[in-house]
């Protein structure tokens, strides 16, 4: 949510991010904002006066009580009336406006940075910078679900009775190999400087609206019947949400935090998400990162941020690249956002395996996040970024490490997770 002061001030830079998003039909909202916080300044000043005058009023029915002037004191008392009466209607006007307004500030995208490419979907998103070969071997690379079952370690028709398409179960090696992961990119943050957390996995329908958009609540979550109550997406959801109202002193930002949660999303609208891999599911787990710092410092930490997980798929083996996302690509509460890509041999491209964001204080602003500073209280500064997503991390894994006889090596990195094993060999 944008500060209501960019409209009053300069409406047409609120319109032209707009049009850059490709969301023109909002563009209405911005004047509809315009009109409705005029209407409720000036009510705003009428509801002052009228509360003036009742106070005024009450001190001298006081003092004609006093002198015992009975009449004029009734006489006063019945305009006191007629105070209380407008003072009521004018509020209930005013409530109303507020809520038109902020029912429009919710869904006005956020301010990109200039640096976010112009495009309206994301194959206009732009490449930034690959790490490491891509590498296509000359033996054939199996289909992700084919290279878990040669080690007898997918079984998505069990979890089909069980729970339904697009959930799994992980067996034996294969699932020992997705702990090891997550367990490794725990250490490998908190090596990094950043503190473990375990949030909550369900949060209130307030945080959810606090840290994300409409669009993405409507397409990603899950509601608790008769609750509440949603399952989170991420644990960005939680790990932003615990800072709620709170006020945080300067001197202890940074806070730099990496969390574990499972993942829980419907991908409403998502293709395959019947197939037998592991690559979109409903169902996954995450250690994430966030920052809360002051705005000056939050272009440092998103690249800080980004390159941490670049760092973590290499000492896996894994070549990977970064994204940039476009203006139509950027959900409505992102300043600036990149995508970090894995490469699959078996596919010869990228796909994504992470996403770092910087969101300027939109999340602060709705969930009232605010630093305690020498010269008076501001809005923080908020960022996330995936460490590791997997099971989709798991099918970067396997496919870049995978040998011509069907093993499977054991980076250095992750052995200490794997028992000191360098290789696992497949059952079939």
């Amino acid at each position: 949510m944008i500060d209501i002061n960019l409209i009053r001030t300069n409406p047409e830079l609120v319109k032209e991010n707009i049009r850059k998003k490709f969301q023109d039909k909002k563009l209405v909202f911005v004047d509809e904002v315009k009109e409705f916080d005029e209407q409720a300044r000036k009510i705003t000043q009428v509801v002052e006066n009228l509360r003036n005058f009742r106070n005024t009023t009450s001190d001298k029915i006081g003092l004609l009580m006093r002198e015992k002037n009975i009449e004029e004191a009734n006489k006063l008392k019945a305009q006191m009336a007629d105070t209380n009466k407008q003072i009521e209607e004018n509020e209930k006007v005013l409530d109303d406006l507020n809520a038109k307004i902020k029912e429009r500030m919710m869904v006005i995208p956020n301010i990109m940075d200039p640096s976010v490419p112009i495009g309206e979907d994301d194959s206009k998103n732009v490449e930034i910078e690959k790490f490491g070969e891509p590498f296509v071997p000359n033996y054939e690379i199996p289909y992700n679900a084919d290279i878990c079952e040669s080690f007898c370690g997918l079984d998505k028709e069990a979890a089909a009775r069980t729970s339904g398409n697009g959930f799994y179960f992980l067996v034996g090696d294969i699932a020992r190999i997705h702990s090891a992961m997550l367990s490794y990119a725990r250490d490998f943050m908190i090596d990094e400087g950043f503190e473990y957390c375990i949030p909550p996995f369900l949060i209130r329908s307030d945080v959810v609206k606090g840290v994300m958009s409409f669009e993405e609540m409507d397409s990603m979550m899950y509601k608790i019947e008769n609750e509440d109550l949603f399952l989170i997406g991420t644990s960005e959801h939680s790990m932003i949400g615990r800072f709620k109202g709170q006020h945080i002193p300067e001197e202890s930002l940074p806070i730099c935090l990496t969390s574990y949660s499972p993942c829980f999303r419907k991908e409403k609208g998502a293709h395959g998400i019947e197939e037998r891999g592991l690559y979109r599911v409903h169902q996954f787990e995450k250690e994430e990162m966030i920052v809360i710092c002051k705005p000056e410092d939050a272009m440092k930490w998103y690249d800080k941020m980004w390159s941490l997980t670049v760092k973590f798929f290499r000492s896996l083996d894994i070549p990977v690249r970064t994204l940039e996302c476009c203006s139509g690509d950027l959900a409505d509460l992102k300043v600036k956002s990149c995508d970090v890509e894995a490469w699959s041999p078996r596919q010869k491209k990228y796909f994504e395996v992470g996403s770092c964001s910087t969101l300027g204080d939109a999340q602060a602003r709705r969930l009232g996040i605010k630093i305690k500073g020498k010269d008076g209280n501001y809005f923080a500064s908020t960022l996330n970024n995936t460490v590791l997503a997997t099971p989709r991390g798991l099918v970067a894994f396997l496919e870049n490490n995978l040998d011509a006889d069907g093993s499977l090596r054991i980076p250095v990195a992750l052995r200490p997770y794997m028992g000191g094993k360098e290789k696992i060999i497949p059952k079939k």
